[in-house]
């Protein structure tokens, strides 16, 4: 039985290379990000680098658990990490019209709209992250209690 509870508290962890990809994405999306309202054709590079190596470690981090909360927690994660990729795409169509729509639908639909997308993918990793280690935590503790 001692197998059985340690395998509920399991969440993979990164080894010290991925934790270092895993970083590096995240500075790399943050410059992309800032600099999206500067250097409009380098920021859309920067920032689908990190969002690769990001999401990329991301997934490397799996929960094998049985507690249904963690589990919908990171498929709320995992959706996040699709907005992401989203965000990657609207980026490099706000540098240009590669969608060939007309001036007024482009502006309206895809003009600095990766914003948006980026607010709420932020939004969703942050409240997954803290939600997924109250949880964990949780976990731990009623385990330790038994």
């Amino acid at each position: 039985m001692p197998l059985l509870k340690n395998r509920l508290l399991t969440m993979k962890q990164l080894n010290s290379l991925q934790n270092a990809i895993f970083i590096s994405g995240a500075v790399l999306m943050l410059v992309g990000a800032a600099l999206g309202m500067f250097l409009r054709s380098v920021a859309p590079w920067i920032f689908a680098v990190g969002v690769l190596a990001f999401v990329a470690m991301q997934m490397q981090q799996r929960y094998e658990g049985e507690n249904f909360t963690i589990q919908r927690l990171r498929r709320i994660m995992l959706l996040s990490d699709v907005l992401l990729i989203i965000v990657a795409a609207l980026m490099f169509a706000d540098y240009g019209n590669p969608f060939g729509l007309d001036q007024l639908t482009w502006l309206n639909y895809i003009h600095n709209n990766w914003v948006v997308v980026l607010l709420i993918a932020a939004f969703l990793q942050l409240y997954t992250v803290y939600r997924i280690d109250s949880e964990l935590r949780k976990e731990k503790d009623g385990a330790a209690s038994e």
